[in-house]
């Protein structure tokens, strides 16, 4: 499939598209360290089905591009937020569905709280969503998180700096039960992770989330809103994998409360943190079930 590309204020976005050129529009928001390769499995599905697909490389991944030098690497998620806003408004959809894994998916949990007008439904996998800003969490959680905390450390961003590859290729091994991907799936998606701005950008994501880096305050007023929301009031759909060795399962558990529309959490017996690529056709099922 070919690269197609759009402005927007800050970026030149690389995304790929397919289905019915009126069908009812899908995002689908990759997560990190992963790009639009994760949805090969899924999208067809869904375009089948009448759907049309846009799945865009998220800032720092691939062909995506910041267009401005002085624009801050930042990987807030408010800003990823604000990406696939322009994304949409640069493509003329006014309302549209959000697939999102991971980073995705946290972006798609924004854009329902505050912007729900504009996304009619959400399917979000590997996590949960809980008002307000991220707190430290459960001890057995943080280990999991420990990538987060060794990239929050002056030594860890030096490491990270200087082998982002095999980083990124150690979580893969790492976040769900061995052999669901072989080498050249990994560097088919590490060719994404050569953008110049990747490694600016994932750093400032979980340094900034935890405190440990300035946010751009281009995106305060966006991340204000997202932490004084009380509750999400568009459709949900969450997958998680109950193999998960990065996210916990549990970490997800009870959050229905935080959804006043319809919500489903589906846990996905013996896969882990990447069910799109782990278990594709069960997902695609799911999501056709749920975004018709």
């Amino acid at each position: 499939m070919s690269v197609l590309r759009v402005t927007t204020p800050v970026l030149e976005i690389g995304y790929e598209s397919d289905g019915p050129a009126n069908g009812p529009p899908v995002i689908l928001l990759h997560g990190w360290p992963d790009d639009v390769r994760t949805y090969d499995g899924v999208a067809p599905a869904l375009q089948s089905a009448g759907m049309r697909t846009f799945a865009p490389w998220l800032r720092g991944f691939g062909p995506t591009r910041f267009r401005h030098a002085h624009t801050v690497r930042s990987g807030e998620v408010a800003a990823i937020a604000q990406d696939v806003l322009d994304f949409a408004d640069a493509l003329g959809l006014d309302q549209f569905c959000v697939v999102g894994h991971d980073w995705g998916a946290r972006a798609a949990y924004l854009l329902a709280a505050v912007a729900p007008r504009r996304v009619d439904r959400i399917a979000v996998m590997s996590l949960g969503w809980v008002p307000g800003a991220p707190t430290t969490p459960a001890l057995e959680q943080a280990r999991g998180f420990w990538y987060q905390w060794f990239m929050a450390t002056r030594r860890g961003a030096e490491f990270v700096r200087g082998h982002p590859q095999a980083f990124a290729r150690y979580q893969w091994d790492t976040w769900s039960p061995p052999g669901w991907f072989t080498d050249q799936d990994f560097e088919r998606t590490a060719v994404s992770f050569e953008n110049p701005a990747w490694l600016d950008v994932t750093l400032h994501y979980y340094r900034v989330r935890w405190g440990e880096a300035a946010p751009d305050p281009n995106h305060a007023r966006l991340t204000a809103a997202a932490d004084e929301a009380h509750s999400i009031t568009v459709p949900t759909l969450l997958l998680h994998g109950a193999a998960d060795r990065c996210v916990l399962p549990q970490s997800s558990r009870g959050t229905e409360r935080y959804f006043t529309a319809r919500y489903r959490r589906e846990l996905l017996d013996g896969i882990g943190h990447f069910p799109t690529r782990e278990a594709p056709e069960t997902v695609a099922g799911l999501l056709l079930q749920f975004l018709r």
